[in-house]
């Protein structure tokens, strides 16, 4: 409220639940934004959840039978938002069906959809303000490139295989960083293990390079394939750089990300449960063998590239301020 009350204009990610609280308190004009397609529970695709995948499966039956899903979400839900609920009375503000899933969590001026058209198109039951801008893309420090060792490895031979768990998985990453080590292995390639805090597995070889973090808009590009969890930032730099993908989801909307980017044609995808050595040697030598995986990963590399998602993010913003006079 201190921040808001001398702004003209209010943007806040979905799950920051006191946006709105703040923007009808002040009759605020605001933007909520989402970075992943499932964020809008479509009753028209696929839900695919980390919790219950095999709901996927209902979708051949149509938007009628993804309706009992998201209803059935919304109840086993409705507990967590009961004190949001009370907030809002307390506040004197209008009373919502639900804050987490469902059209009252959008903003009614402006949905900036942060995401690729590629990944995604608007489906019936969007918001009608909905704007798909394109990926907005992270690359950790401004100005960031490959650290020196990395590019002498680079420059040394053949093109790496890149494995990588994003910012969430890489804090519960198991014995993903050794299997992939011994994957890379069998598979007689070099491949860069991007560890975060993690240590590196023991007694590796001189073609394993591993690194806490790299730019990956400055590393992908320059791989083999890239194996990793499926988080969107890590699945939009995937699709930009034009290589193709193994994804082993873990939670929250890297299930769905995987789903799509596997429909698109430019990856493949893995249950985190069965990522072992055979596994994914045979998931990587079909990704490499199959030549319209690299086609695909080019033709979607182009769409990515060519969206400018932060300037039509701030276009979109810029119409609203205009409605402000």
């Amino acid at each position: 409220m201190a921040i808001a009350r001398s702004v003209d204009f209010l943007v806040a990610h979905e799950i920051i639940y006191a946006a709105p609280l703040v923007a009808e308190t002040l009759q605020l004009r605001w933007a909520s934004c989402t970075l992943a397609p499932n964020a809008f529970f479509s009753t028209y695709e696929p839900l695919v959840t980390s919790v219950y995948p095999a709901l996927a499966k209902l979708h051949r039956f149509g938007p009628t039978a993804n309706g009992w899903v998201v209803k059935a979400m919304k109840a086993i839900t409705s507990s967590w938002v009961r004190p949001l609920h009370q907030l809002r009375e307390e506040l004197g503000l209008r009373p919502i069906q639900h804050p987490i899933i469902g059209p009252d969590k959008h903003s009614p001026y402006l949905v900036l959809a942060l995401f690729s058209s590629a990944l995604a198109q608007p489906q019936p039951d969007w918001p009608a303000n909905a704007v798909i801008t394109g990926f907005t893309f992270y690359d950790g420090k401004p100005g960031q490139t490959l650290t020196p060792d990395l590019q002498m490895f680079l420059d040394a031979g053949d093109r790496p295989l890149v494995f990588t768990l994003g910012s969430a998985a890489v804090k519960t990453a198991g014995d993903f960083y050794a299997s992939s080590a011994q994957t890379a292995e069998q598979l007689g390639c070099r491949a860069v293990l991007l560890l975060g805090d993690n240590p590196p597995p023991p007694n590796l070889s001189k073609a394993i390079f591993t690194s806490a973090y790299e730019p990956y808009s400055e590393l992908f590009p320059l791989t083999k394939a890239i194996v990793h969890q499926g988080g969107i930032g890590t699945t939009a730099q995937a699709l930009r750089s034009g290589n193709p993908a193994l994804v082993v989801p873990y939670s929250l909307d890297q299930p769905d990300n995987a789903a799509r980017v596997q429909r698109l044609g430019t990856a493949r995808t893995i249950k985190r449960e069965q990522y072992s050595i055979s596994r994914v040697v045979n998931e990587l030598n079909e990704l490499m063998r199959a030549t319209s995986y690299a086609t695909r990963a080019a033709e979607v590399s182009a769409i990515v590239r060519a969206e400018e998602g932060g300037k039509v993010a701030c276009d979109a913003i810029e119409a609203e301020l205009k409605k402000l006079g």
